[in-house]
């Protein structure tokens, strides 16, 4: 059984520990943003975050590691962003449309998305880890209200995450057009069981523009 001494420097220990892991990746946001994934360092991350290089590398053991620890960040706040420009939308539906419409957006424009499409495996399951909840809470408000149709809907979500990734490759390597976007969203819509029309007519809707981090 640990002494209460002990204890209080175990305590101690894990908070050090997650305040340097929170320091190295919101350093390694900052960073990344201001100079891209492929010129940012683990060194000058560490320096950034005011921990040694080896203190960095006990948290992460890649540059890839933290990227993707980055990544997760810039999905949770595109996540709060939707949240905060849909609160007032009416339809559950295109609240969902929304934020697949965001996803596209933001994936096909932002470096730190780009650097990831391409491992679409790794990008499509922290989609689903990070940004599937807040979609699979919208996909079930917009079925109870009759307009989606379908059994599952963190299936329907799973499918969502893997088809967005490979629109996103296809749009970054100039496959697709400036309205194939909307035909994307109409499409993914069907996908989570709403007639094509009832799809088109909501990507048609006037969307809000979100703030970029």
């Amino acid at each position: 059984m640990k002494t209460g001494a002990a204890a209080e420097s175990k305590t101690r220990h894990e908070r050090r520990r997650r305040k340097n892991r929170e320091a190295l990746i919101t350093a390694g946001y900052k960073i990344i943003a201001e100079k891209g994934i492929d010129a940012a360092t683990m060194a000058e991350i560490a320096e950034v975050a005011d921990v040694g290089a080896g203190t960095a590398y006990n948290h992460f053991a890649s540059k890839d590691e933290l990227v993707m620890a980055v990544m997760e960040q810039v999905m949770v706040r595109l996540a709060i962003h939707v949240k905060a420009a849909t609160k007032h939308f009416d339809d559950p539906a295109q609240v969902f449309a929304f934020g697949v419409l965001s996803t596209i957006q933001t994936a096909t424009t932002d470096s730190r998305w780009r650097w990831l499409l391409r491992r679409s495996e790794v990008i499509a399951d922290a989609m689903f880890r990070v940004l599937g909840p807040y979609a699979i809470h919208d996909l079930e408000r917009a079925a109870k209200a009759k307009r989606f149709r379908f059994r599952d809907a963190a299936l329907v979500y799973r499918m969502v995450t893997h088809a967005i990734v490979g629109f996103c490759i296809a749009a970054c390597d100039g496959k697709t057009t400036h309205e194939d976007t909307n035909e994307a969203v109409a499409l993914l819509l069907c996908l989570a069981g709403m007639p094509r029309k009832e799809a088109e007519d909501i990507c048609k809707r006037s969307w809000p523009k979100l703030p970029r981090d």
